[in-house]
């Protein structure tokens, strides 16, 4: 039996949950909610949630310090005077509440319509498994087996001559009884890798690196939903491009023009050295202001995504963060080249309301 206050609690968490739901596209594009993250939980503050307290009825106001009485040194404001400075209006209270990744990863699906991933690569890492494997005189009476109870039983009233074939009862003894009973298997289990690439080149300002990161925050927590080992690498470019820690790749700004040949000819060097396609979910996620500097360079960029990234890949996802500074042509040449190209995903993000729709389109195809 559940007890009240759990069930109480239980209460509360889908009014939280409602409320999350409620306003998931403002919470999508808060950074707040990045620098509040621990290592399972998110702190999120919730305006507008009453709490449960006593309320009195105003006919029955009978009790401990109620009625006529003396009057006696008044304690705070009294008389109808208030302290100056006070202001009048009602406060805004705002509730901070722990909700776990995986919840709001739940959130995030539910809200977005997001299908589960179907893994397509095995890594060699393994997690264990139970797999029924014979029979046991001991365990739990949910796990018992039938038929070798009755078999055990009808043995023994054979061999103790105890059997009557005129009234053929079987009645199991305790040491009849024979159980279900299994071991441990090791099997490898499916993981992934997630490449993310961006241009830091001087176009790209610290409004779109911060469209970036929060977008990336909000990728990293369903695709961890989705795969319990997740590894992730950074490359950023320029004119040239390199492997970068999670810090550096957020907050790297340089001067130079943008060369995007350059980082998708390291992803595939980091997928070849480490990630063989047949034993890993492969996720491709480059965010640009769509500036590709020289000659035939999209070309280029089309050929290694084409013959080589693509195909080792779950999926290539393309976001272009509009900028003041940038061309934003590289978007349109895609489009145009990898027309009907189903893993090939392009969504242009113009400022942070469209983050919510730019992830939906990223992962709505469940690969």
């Amino acid at each position: 039996m559940v007890k009240r206050i759990e069930k109480d609690h239980n209460r509360f968490r889908q009014i939280i949950r409602g409320q999350i739901k409620k306003e998931l596209r403002k919470y999508l594009v808060h950074s707040e909610l990045i620098g509040k993250k621990g290592k399972d939980y998110v702190s999120i503050p919730l305006p507008q949630i009453n709490i449960p307290h006593f309320r009195f009825s105003a006919r029955k106001m009978g009790g401990v310090g109620q009625g006529d009485g003396e009057v006696g040194t008044p304690i705070g404001a009294g008389g109808g005077q208030s302290l100056g400075g006070a202001g009048t209006a009602p406060g805004e209270h705002l509730l901070e509440v722990d909700v776990s990744l995986d919840e709001l990863a739940q959130i995030l699906a539910e809200e977005l319509e997001l299908p589960n991933i179907q893994p397509r690569g095995k890594k060699n890492i393994t997690q264990e498994k139970d797999k029924y494997t014979g029979i046991a005189t001991t365990g739990p009476e949910s796990l018992r087996h039938f038929k070798r109870t009755y078999k055990q039983a009808l043995k023994r009233h054979l061999i103790s001559q105890s059997y009557d074939f005129n009234n053929p009862k079987i009645v199991p003894y305790r040491e009849d009884r024979r159980y279900r009973s299994w071991k441990t298997k090791v099997e490898p289990e499916a993981n992934a890798v997630i490449i993310y690439m961006m241009d830091v080149s001087g176009s790209m300002g610290d409004e779109q690196k911060e469209i970036v990161r929060i977008e990336t925050f909000w990728i990293d927590t369903w695709l961890r939903s989705q795969y319990k080992n997740i590894e992730t690498r950074y490359v950023i470019h320029d004119a040239v491009a390199r492997e970068v820690d999670q810090e550096t790749f957020y907050h790297t700004r340089e001067s130079g023009g943008t060369i995007i040949s350059t980082a998708y000819k390291l992803a595939d060097e980091i997928i070849d050295a480490s990630y063989p396609p047949d034993e890993w979910n492969i996720y491709l996620f480059h965010f640009s202001d769509g500036d590709n500097w020289g000659e035939g360079n999209t070309q280029e960029c089309s050929t290694i995504m084409e013959e080589n990234l693509i195909p080792k890949s779950n999926l290539f996802c393309y976001g272009q963060v509009e900028s003041p500074y940038g061309s934003g042509k590289f978007i349109e040449e895609l489009e145009d080249y990898f027309v009907g190209e189903e893993k090939v995903i392009l969504s242009l993000i113009p400022d942070k309301d469209a983050i919510f729709d730019s992830i939906k389109a990223f992962l709505g195809k469940g690969k």
